[in-house]
């Protein structure tokens, strides 16, 4: 199954639920700073992503959205 997450870094406070519960270890704080002084998360490999959602159940800012292709079409990822 191929998915794709996106995450909105300026909703992002650096939280690091996803980062802790991502079973494919893809999400990382970034470096920069986003417009609210936080460490937003950023993905770092989304052809690993399998569209699992646990980011996005994880994420008490509603910050990712999740596409989940079950047939394993690209997603434009």
């Amino acid at each position: 199954m191929k998915g794709k997450i996106e995450i909105s870094v300026e909703l992002c406070k650096g939280c690091e639920f996803c980062v802790i519960t991502c079973p494919q270890k893809i999400i990382v704080l970034s470096d920069r700073f986003n417009a609210t002084g936080y460490f937003p998360a950023v993905v770092t490999e989304m052809a690993k992503c399998t569209g699992c959602a646990i980011c996005a159940e994880m994420c008490p800012e509603v910050a990712i959205e999740v596409w989940r292709d079950e047939r394993g079409q690209d997603l434009g990822i």
